[in-house]
């Protein structure tokens, strides 16, 4: 049976949602030693909070990457095989870098940090805003975008299903394509609780700055193909792997294609590696054949183990 596992980003982190998975030392240590890098303890952050503390970027970049790769690293101390393929949403593509091999991951530590930094302080607060648009097709997101735009900039960023498309730009921008969308018969508009306008073209800035800091990262080959956000891509090449990293910060974030490259591999099963289930809920709707499941907590590692191993089933 061939299967994948994705990462989760920013948006899917909650306040002890690392309880799920039990008082497992391995879990602990990947948390120890993101804290270690940073000076700053991530497991109490997770635990305690507070909840404001929990969603500045700066804080929930290293946080879900510490995440992922504590999931990731529980998966293979249970006796879990390796993935035939991996994939990560916006940030968790980093995490996916991570298991791959390809990041180090106290290295990967301190470059989601930069990135969270760089992308927070690419537009002005308030300046900028996200918005989710609910059942309209992608493509007239994407007229209603440019029909709203006037001297402003708003973009469809993340083509998450179907017809579940995220919108990002200037405020008022992304209002009016927010409005033009409900009126070109989209079900909700939904403004984001975000510090940033990620993934469109005002994050260039982020994405210069980020390109600096890239090239002092040591690069390996990766062990497990990575499908990479920007171009829907497998890369092995270190510098196309920072080349699509650089650009990712800038461009959208293309989700639907990137289940449906895994449909066309021969991936049956897709794993969300990590806490939350919000790319769980999106891979059937992405790609006919696909089925997700969450590994969201220590019940979700071992049914999901069992199913890989052949020892049992899953709904």
């Amino acid at each position: 049976m061939k299967f994948a596992f994705v990462f989760p980003g920013q948006g899917s982190q909650s306040l002890g949602m690392m309880a799920a998975y039990g008082d497992n030392p391995v879990i602990r240590a990947t948390f120890d030693e993101a804290s270690t890098v940073l000076g700053r303890d991530l497991w109490q952050l997770v635990g305690e909070g507070p909840a404001e503390a929990l969603n500045q970027t700066v804080n929930t970049q290293p946080l879900m990457l510490a995440a992922g790769i504590a999931v990731w690293r529980r998966w293979l101390e249970m006796g879990g095989p390796r993935p035939a393929m991996v994939a990560g949403h916006s940030l968790g593509e980093y995490a996916a870098l991570v298991a791959a091999g390809v990041l180090d991951f106290h290295e990967a530590v301190t470059l989601v940090e930069f990135r969270a930094r760089a992308m927070q302080e690419a537009v002005r607060p308030g300046e900028g805003a996200m918005a989710a648009i609910l059942g309209l097709d992608a493509h007239r997101v994407e007229e209603a975008c440019a029909a709203s735009a006037a001297d402003q900039v708003v973009e469809a960023v993340n083509y998450n299903d179907p017809h579940q498309t995220v919108i990002a730009g200037h405020a008022t921008a992304v209002d009016r394509a927010a409005e033009a969308c409900k009126q070109m018969g989209a079900k909700r508009a939904v403004r984001l609780s975000v510090s940033a306008p990620f993934h469109c073209s005002l994050m260039q800035p982020a994405a210069d700055r980020l390109a600096e800091k890239l090239a002092t990262v040591r690069i390996s080959l990766p062990a497990i193909p990575v499908i990479n956000n920007v171009d829907v891509t497998v890369v092995d090449d270190p510098k196309a792997i920072v080349n699509a990293l650089v650009r990712q910060a800038a461009a959208p974030v293309r989700w639907v294609e990137t289940m449906q490259r895994m449909q066309s591999e021969g991936v049956v099963h897709v794993f969300e590696c990590g806490p939350g289930k919000v790319l769980s809920k999106l891979v059937k709707r992405s790609a006919d054949g696909l089925t997700g499941h969450a590994i969201a907590d220590d019940s979700g590692l071992r049914s999901s183990l069992a199913l890989v191993t052949g020892e049992g089933e899953m709904a």
